[in-house]
This record gives C-alpha cells, structure tokens and sequence, in this order.
C-alpha cells in the first residue's frame, strides 16, 4: 500500500510506504487539545516507510506515560501531520485527516477511551480500550 498526504497550504507533504501498523481512534486528552475536537485517527507506520519533503515545526511535551512526544506540523498553515515520541519509538503516528484519500484507511480500534468525551461517538464494530490497549500485532 502507498500513501500521501499533505497539510493544508502544500508546504509539507508525505509519502508512506508499506502497510500500516496499526489505526485507531485516540480519545486522550493530549489529542483533544492538540485537535480541539474529540478524539483524532492516527494511522501508525514505521519511521522508515515515512518520507517527508519540506521542513514542519516541531512541539514537544510529555505524555500521560511520563514520556515525551513531538508533534510535527506545518509552520505556515500549522496543520498537524504526524507524532513521534518515546513511547512509539520508531512509530510514527500519521494524521488520517491529512492523507489525500483519508477513506483509504479505517479504524480498528479506539484507545483511551477513559478520556472521551460523551458527545465524541466511537463505532460499535470496533476494538474499545480505556488506554492506550494491547501493542500492535
């Protein structure tokens, strides 16, 4: 599978190559501010399948696991694209909302539930966990 995605002015954009690791629903309180919405869908893929051409700008804080994460977005449009950190290692966690075809990828799990808002729905037919669930297969 080959994707690519953009921010919303063009200035960065990515290819990724390979499967996806993993997608989810993030419900945690971390992605509702870094959002400002409910939850966001990020889509994992490892940092070798992620290329990127331009130069985002880079916000760093830590996690509720006490670890840090960089949130990489666009410096003209400030369009979050992707996060790494600690935690995922050599995860990179990519914006489903930025690819070109986001309906090319769908959930198969919601994590940190505990942190949803009651208003934010998450689908029925999918994996549900209260934190960040089980590692990738």
């Amino acid at each position: 599978m080959s994707l690519s995605g953009s921010c919303l002015c063009g200035a960065v954009s990515y290819n990724l190559a390979g499967e996806p690791l993993f997608v989810s629903q993030c419900f945690c309180r971390d992605c509702q501010k870094a959002t400002g919405t409910g939850h966001t869908t990020i889509v994992g893929v490892e940092a070798s399948n992620l290329e990127v051409k331009g130069s985002p700008r880079v916000f760093t804080n830590t996690g509720e696991t006490g670890g840090r994460v960089h949130r990489h977005f666009c410096g003209e449009c400030g369009s979050r694209l992707f996060t790494s950190g600690d935690l995922p290692g050599d995860v990179r966690m990519v914006q489903a909302g930025t690819l070109d075809d986001p309906g090319a990828v769908s959930p198969t799990n919601a994590i940190y539930l505990k942190d949803r808002i009651h208003w934010d729905a998450v689908a029925s037919d999918i994996a549900h966990h209260d934190d960040i669930g089980p590692p990738p297969v």
